[in-house]
Formats: structure tokens, C-alpha cells, sequence
């Protein structure tokens, strides 16, 4: 029989959330800074090789999946329902910025590379759960 934990403060599981979100963001915009410093990336508002959008895509995949595991380890309690949470947040942003930039020129990037940040926002988050779960019972 499962005891009755009483609800956890809802700041916790927001600070849990935007703590994650905070990280990911962080390391997403230094990477494109310092990929930008290094002349590896274009000036901001130039146009970029596809090859250089799925470097992005890449890196950003692993950044959600490490966001979704920092979110899931400061959760008050449910730590998969918070990472997930992390995720939707994520499908939103990108699906928000999709529409923004759709047809305003190629310094936006391809069309696909906002699809695929969208697209991977979700099982992104469901991994970085996944695996803090994973390791929680490995204890």
C-alpha cells in the first residue's frame, strides 16, 4: 500500500521546470555564440549551410534531453510528468517560432530545422525523464 504524500508547493515544481529550461537555453545560445566567435557559424541574420543547421539540430537534442534530466532531478515528486511538462513547454516555443519565421528568408533557416526542434521537443524530454528514472532505481 502506497502512502498519500501530501501536495508538494507548486513553486518547487515551476522552479524545477524553468531551472531546466534555464539550462538549456544557456547552453543552446553559448554554443551558437562561441560557434559564431569561431567563425564555424554565420553572423547573426546571414544565411547558413543545412550541414550547419544539423549540427544545431544536434546539439540541441542533447541539450533537452540534459534540460529534461535536470528538471526530473529537482522535482518535488513525479519527476517524469515535470520533464514532460518541460517538454510540452518546448513544443510550444518551437511550434510558435515555426510560424514566426516560416517565409522570412533563408537567414531564418530551412524549413525543416524549426519542424525538427518541434518535433524532437517531446521524446527529447521523455529521455532526459527516462534516464534520471533510470538511474534513480539503479540506487
Amino acid at each position: 500500500m502506497t502512502a498519500i504524500q501530501p501536495p508538494q508547493p507548486l513553486g518547487r515544481s515551476l522552479g524545477a521546470v524553468l531551472a531546466g529550461i534555464a539550462v538549456g537555453v544557456a547552453l543552446s545560445l553559448g554554443t551558437d555564440i562561441s560557434l559564431r566567435a569561431l567563425g564555424i557559424f554565420s553572423p547573426l541574420g546571414q544565411p547558413m549551410a543545412n550541414s550547419l543547421f544539423l549540427l544545431a539540430t544536434a546539439y540541441r537534442i542533447a541539450y533537452g534531453v540534459v534540460s529534461s534530466y535536470i528538471i526530473a532531478w529537482l522535482a518535488p515528486d513525479r519527476p517524469m510528468r515535470h520533464a514532460l511538462t518541460g517538454g510540452v513547454l518546448g513544443l510550444v516555443v518551437c511550434t510558435v517560432g515555426a510560424v514566426a519565421t516560416w517565409n522570412k528568408g533563408p537567414a531564418f533557416g530551412p524549413h525543416w530545422y524549426p519542424l525538427a526542434l518541434a518535433l524532437t521537443a517531446l521524446p527529447c524530454a521523455w529521455l532526459g525523464g527516462s534516464l534520471y528514472l533510470s538511474r534513480q532505481a539503479r540506487r
